[in-house]
This record gives C-alpha cells, sequence and structure tokens, in this order.
C-alpha cells in the first residue's frame, strides 16, 4: 500500500468521524461513579444540557445528595436525576441500571462507566490477598481494583452497546441515532509507576452509530485523591497543580458532541490544557497537572512491605 492510499488515525478509528453531528440536550444518560469527583461533576453538567441521568455509585457525598434534591422532581421539561445503589462488581447490578433507565427514562444514550479506585491498601499489588491490609478474598480468583477499573467498564460497555440495539423502547441505535459511550481512563495509563502497579495497568487496558471515547485526567482534585491520607502522600500541595474536575467534565461532554472526535478518541486533561493522545508513538503526558512530586518517596515504603518476614505467602 503506498503512503498516499494508507488509511488515516481517524479513519482507523472511525471511518464516519463527521458525518453525524450529536447533541447532549434532552438525552437520557448513566453515570457510574457518580456520588463524587469527575463523575459527579459530568452527570451535573449533562443535568445542565436537559438530560436525565441515573445516578449510579455505592453512595452519595452531600454535594451529589444536593443535586439528586435539586433534580429529583419528575416536571414535564424539567431534567431529572436518580440514584441507584450500585455495586459496579456485580454484573447483575449493571444489568439493573440498565433496566432501571429503561423504566424511568424510557432508555439510555449516553453512558458513562466512570466509577473507579486508586489502589488502595485493601485491593493492591503490594498487599496480596489474604495480607492483613487486604480485602481480597484468596481463593475468591479476582481483584477488586481490577474488577473496578477494568471488568465494570468493559461489561458497562457490553450491555450499552446491547441496549443501543435492542432497546425495550424507543428506537434502535442507526447512523443518525447515534449513541455515545465515554469511559473515564486516566494519564496514569501511560505511564508506570511503582506503587500503584494495578491502577497502571487498568488504565492501560481501556459504524453502527455507536462512539466510545475516553478521557485520561491528571492529578484531578476530587475525593478519589483528597479524601485518601495515603494517597495525599504522593502529592506535594506546594508544588503539584491540580486538574479540576470541570475540566474533565467538560473534556468529556466535547468527547459526546465534537464532530472531530472520531471513535477511540482520547482526550487527555492536565491543568487548563487538553490535547488529543496520539495512536502511535505519543510523546506522552506533560506539563502541569499531570505529575505528582512524591511518588518516589513512597518507594521506601512499598520496600518496607518487601521486607516483611513472608511477604506474598498466605497459609490457606
Amino acid at each position: 500500500m503506498s503512503t498516499s492510499s494508507r488509511p488515516t488515525q481517524s479513519h482507523l478509528l472511525d471511518p464516519t468521524p463527521n458525518t453525524h453531528p450529536f447533541s447532549i440536550d434532552g438525552k437520557p444518560a448513566i453515570v457510574t461513579g457518580a456520588g463524587s469527583g469527575i463523575n459527579l461533576c459530568f452527570a451535573s453538567l449533562l443535568l445542565s444540557r436537559s438530560c436525565n441521568v441515573l445516578f449510579t455509585d455505592l453512595a452519595l457525598r452531600p454535594e451529589a445528595q444536593t443535586v439528586i434534591d435539586t433534580y429529583s422532581s419528575k416536571i414535564e421539561g424539567k431534567s431529572r436525576a436518580i440514584f441507584q445503589k450500585t455495586d459496579v462488581t456485580d454484573w447483575k447490578q449493571l444489568s439493573r441500571m440498565f433496566e432501571v433507565a429503561e423504566k424511568e427514562f424510557g432508555g439510555t444514550d449516553i453512558v458513562c462507566p466512570g466509577a473507579c479506585i486508586y489502589d488502595p491498601y485493601w485491593t493492591n499489588f503490594w498487599h496480596p490477598p489474604g495480607s492483613a491490609a487486604s480485602k481480597d478474598v484468596i481463593d475468591a480468583g479476582h481483584y477488586a481494583s481490577i474488577d473496578i477499573s477494568i471488568t465494570h467498564p468493559i461489561r458497562t460497555t457490553q450491555l450499552a452497546i446491547a441496549s443501543f440495539l435492542k432497546p425495550s423502547h424507543g428506537q434502535k441505535v442507526t447512523l443518525t441515532n447515534p449513541k455515545r459511550v465515554a469511559i473515564t481512563s486516566s494519564v496514569a495509563g501511560q505511564c508506570a509507576h511503582f506503587c500503584t502497579p494495578l491502577y497502571v495497568a487498568s488504565k492501560h487496558a481501556s459504524q453502527v452509530g455507536i462512539r466510545v471515547n475516553g478521557v485520561a485526567p491528571g492529578l484531578d482534585k476530587t475525593p478519589l485523591w483528597t479524601d485518601h491520607p495515603e494517597n495525599m502522600k504522593f502529592v506535594d500541595t506546594k508544588k503539584d497543580v491540580w486538574v479540576m474536575p470541570e475540566e474533565v467534565a467538560e473534556a468529556m461532554l466535547r468527547l459526546l458532541e465534537d464532530p472531530e472526535m472520531g471513535g477511540g478518541t482520547i482526550l487527555e486533561v492536565g491543568a487548563k490544557q487538553t490535547r488529543k493522545v496520539a495512536m502511535f508513538n505519543d510523546p506522552g503526558p506533560s506539563g502541569a497537572g499531570h505529575t505528582v512530586s512524591n511518588m518516589s518517596n513512597q518507594f521506601e515504603e512499598v520496600l518496607e512491605w518487601l521486607g516483611e518476614d513472608g511477604w506474598g505467602y498466605v497459609k490457606l
């Protein structure tokens, strides 16, 4: 194949990226992890554009409850928010999200599998199943961190596509009736981090009118960081620059609506900077909001864990 006839990256990502415009206005949506942080900001942004939104999470932070209370009334012409308690590691509960959206909203056009965790000690590579800090069960055959950050978005996307193709109500997806999936990834998917290998690995894993895109934020100022002292040890609050969750939500909105954001596009979001991640030979994240200053300082903590007698061996 000659260079001139070789398909461009945009062709590889989406054969018809600019043909069918998509507006989120009035579209029903499902957002996992909407109880806080980036996904709360994104769900709120959807509500501001007349979308009905199903918030799913294990619980709601007070600020999320306020949003639910504000948009809870079933009033003609007004956005509506519903909370569905959901454990995203449970496939039956994931399926239930779509059943609720069908019942309450008549279906869904936008799905965001955004729930994630950041290698807490209770499901962490350096705290193997059965060790004192871990809640992963030795004979379960899986890790909660992987279930939440990899398996959940995969399964949710499968369920979304199935729902789009054969909805219980309304019209199926077509090129003129498009649908959208926006996956929340991280700049960690472009890097390697000794201290949090499961999280980093999970973020590397991520023609019918369905477009699946992703957003990769940097150091986002959300409870994922600020509510967890073990994560804040990585951050030098005097030097490191936060990415605001509103910036990430705006990038997610752009992925849904911008005709130039062909399927498979990933937007990297730093502090006041957003760029497309290249499919091949991407230079990686750089600039404000992409790094934490104290990452290397935490190597000693991991090495201390490894120095414990019998690390990794658990009596069955």
